[in-house]
């Protein structure tokens, strides 16, 4: 397969432009099942190969395993490549005995601790370049701050830290010109809107609340992205892999409403003629905040597939039809208007 010329976007208000298909390095790092190495790293390589230049990982993906695996290829091809990883999390050694690895099966030997104080902030960055073997990265987000992750309670801390702190360091790295864009990477879109209250923000990665199959983020979220200049990268486009013949939704077992939509989405696509996910995967982009999707492939072979679902032509009537059918909530952008 030869280089795509892929639609660049602008991040935000930023001199960024990343391609509207991007590179999720969590997958790489082995969630629920192993990926090796040497895979891993063919994959990142398949991916700029094919024109891709955004690429994003974190600390937490296989507790460091990610950020060295990616640097391991962009040491070699760092020219044009968009990069982004993620702090919220230090990676504090352990023994075997004492890890508590999550769903990563081959994690290195870290446990991870949750800080979003600036001198937190600032060494998190540090740390990410150490493991990248890198001298910059382009784009930082504040990884799983939010209730989702840490509860109403448990949040409340964690944002003092953001809110005093955290959000200074940043703001100091992207002034400085150290990095060149900041945002947050979330599951849940309410917390995005509480970070629009402490200040300005350049690109949000958002996972699995902005899909084919759920815009419960379209309003006030998106809307507000649009009036603040604000861009927004789609995460798990796929939700957990439910639009993809899966039956996970919300990295859980799909309920039986969730099914019955995606089957009647489906329903839809098949009468275009158009895979179910090929609609999943370019859907986000009709929104105008949106800046890419970001799928995680685990292997080059995955890679293509998801490459094969780009290729395919859309017609404007499956987006109006899903609209008609109200599967798609009312103002959803589409082509030629809204839902």
């Amino acid at each position: 397969m030869t280089a795509r010329a892929f639609e660049r976007r602008r991040v935000g208000r930023t001199d960024l432009e990343v391609t509207t298909l991007g590179l999720g390095g969590a997958s790489l790092a082995g969630i629920f099942s192993a990926v090796p190495a040497d895979q891993a790293r063919a994959t990142v390589s398949h991916a700029l190969d094919m024109g891709i230049t955004y690429v994003d990982t974190a600390p937490q993906y296989g507790l460091g395993r990610s950020e060295h695996l990616m640097g391991d290829v962009l040491r070699e091809r760092r020219e044009g490549v968009v990069l982004s990883s993620k702090v919220g999390r230090l990676l504090k050694p352990v023994s075997p005995a004492e890890q508590d690895k999550g769903a990563w099966v081959d994690p290195l030997p870290f446990n991870q601790l949750y800080d979003y104080s600036y001198d937190a902030v600032m060494r998190s960055f540090e740390d990410s370049l150490q493991r990248l073997g890198l001298n910059s990265i382009d784009i930082v987000y504040v990884h799983d701050i939010g209730v989702a992750t840490h509860g109403v309670e448990g949040n409340k801390p964690l944002w003092n830290q953001l809110a005093t702190g955290g959000y200074k360091a940043l703001r100091e790295l992207r002034d400085s010109g150290v990095i060149k864009a900041i945002g947050l990477g979330v599951n849940e879109w309410q917390v995005l809107m509480d970070a629009f209250a402490l200040g300005d923000w350049d690109v949000f990665l958002l996972a699995g609340r902005y899909t084919l199959l759920e815009q419960t983020s379209l309003d006030p979220f998106l809307s507000t992205c649009v009036a603040r200049g604000a861009s927004v990268v789609i995460g798990g486009p796929f939700n957990s892999g439910i639009l993809v013949g899966g039956d996970k939704f919300n990295y859980a077992k799909a309920p039986e409403e969730i099914v019955a939509k995606v089957r009647a989405i489906d329903a839809v696509c098949q009468q275009f003629g158009v895979p179910l996910p090929a609609a999943a995967l370019q859907f986000p982009l009709t929104h105008p905040a949106v800046c890419n999707v970001l799928p995680g492939p685990r292997s080059p072979a995955e890679l293509d597939g998801i490459l094969a679902w780009w290729d395919v032509k859309v017609p404007v009537e499956l987006w109006t039809t899903l609209a008609g059918k109200g599967l798609l909530a009312p103002g959803t952008p589409i082509p030629g208007g809204t839902a």
